[in-house]
């Protein structure tokens, strides 16, 4: 199978080679007015937002819980708008095109935003202590992939912008491989599934719904899920800086952090409304696909303190940082300290978690 010009083997220093295409690689090269260190100290302002202030918020699955559940009668500011972007390459994109506020992502989108100079920061951490990304392997594959030592010699897809890519780093890892014992195919996320479907790739990071899509259309053709214990720790909050340098969308931002808290609790206990306003309506899959995905889950965690987030973005870094895919980034510096502990202080104290 010819490999398409999207799929390329990854060189060194790529990014803005897996970055999404022509539109990210034009917002990358307008100057951007948000500096990288200009983050304000000053305490976070403690009313409500002045009136009038507006938010767009990329946020997918909050949109659905806050009006599932009735929080979004809590907002004290106008979302602007709801831009259904997951993707850390077309956020990054977004921010620089000033259509974005305020995003959720995995850790890794804000170590490539630093990388190429592009200021933003993380305002809201929650933590996980399970796998959420499956490795799909192509139709026809069979067992011939059982395990990520058999990624040897294989193709897999790779996106370094976005959480699936540090899966698969951090998978070679543990499986005793190195990067130069595999094909790392430079792909966005949302070209995975063609990638596999074609054979472009041999294996390709998924997590749910898309999974269960992949291997209900596959599966019968030898697509299978190989399964690791590789952990996606972090998934933030994050603005751009010239967003926390204005007080009024600082304090909608305050406003709108223990929603979001309260959203992914309230999703985790009305799984039944859950599975059916999300997994059914919106994403597709069957009520009985949707059962399974939420079983799968466990419980969200809100970190009172971000100690331990802020060295896992820095292991994350210097991994990045070591396969020569991004320049020396202080994690540190990628969190407003000012916002810690705001969403675990919103939630029941079974949801928080010490750091």
């Amino acid at each position: 199978m010819t490999t398409s010009p999207a799929a390329r083997l990854v060189p060194r220093r790529s990014f803005l080679a897996l970055a999404g295409g022509a539109a990210f690689l034009a917002a990358c090269s307008r100057n951007s007015s948000a500096s990288i260190d200009s983050v304000p100290t000053r305490a976070l302002p403690s009313g409500a937002p002045p009136s009038g202030t507006k938010l767009a918020i990329a946020i997918h699955t909050s949109q659905l819980q806050l009006a599932e559940s009735g929080l979004d009668k809590q907002l004290q500011f106008s979302v602007s708008s709801w831009p259904n972007l997951s993707a850390g390459p077309d956020v990054i994109q977004g921010f620089r095109a000033h259509s974005v506020d305020l995003a959720s992502n995995a850790g890794i989108p804000p170590i490539q935003a630093e990388a190429i100079k592009v200021g933003a920061r993380i305002v809201a951490v929650q933590s996980r202590d399970h796998p959420i990304y499956s490795f799909a392997t192509a139709p026809g594959s069979g067992d011939a992939i059982a395990s990520a030592k058999d990624f040897r010699g294989k193709k897999i897809a790779f996106s370094q912008g976005q959480a699936q890519g540090v899966v698969v780093l951090r998978a070679i890892k543990e499986a005793g491989l190195r990067n130069s014992d595999v094909k790392l195919i430079a792909l966005p996320s949302t070209q995975f599934l063609t990638a596999l479907q074609s054979k472009q790739v041999d294996v390709a990071p998924l997590g749910e719904p898309s999974l269960t899509k992949y291997l209900s259309q596959y599966g019968k053709d030898g697509a299978r899920a190989v399964t690791t214990d590789v952990v996606d720790m972090l998934g933030v909050l994050w603005a751009p800086t010239e967003v926390l340098n204005d007080d009024a969308k600082v304090a909608a931002i305050r406003n709108f952090i223990p929603l979001w808290a309260k959203g992914v609790v309230w999703a985790w206990e009305n799984t039944d409304q859950w599975i059916r306003s999300y997994y059914v309506k919106d994403q597709g899959v069957t009520a009985a696909d949707g059962k399974r995905i939420v079983s799968a889950l466990s419980q969200p965690q809100f970190p009172r303190s971000w100690d331990k987030a802020i060295a896992w973005e820095q292991e994350t870094a210097d991994l990045m940082a070591e396969g020569g895919f991004v320049t020396k980034v202080r994690a540190e510096a990628l969190f407003d300290r000012r916002f810690e502990g705001l969403a675990a202080q919103a939630v029941p104290a079974k949801y928080q978690v010490a750091s």
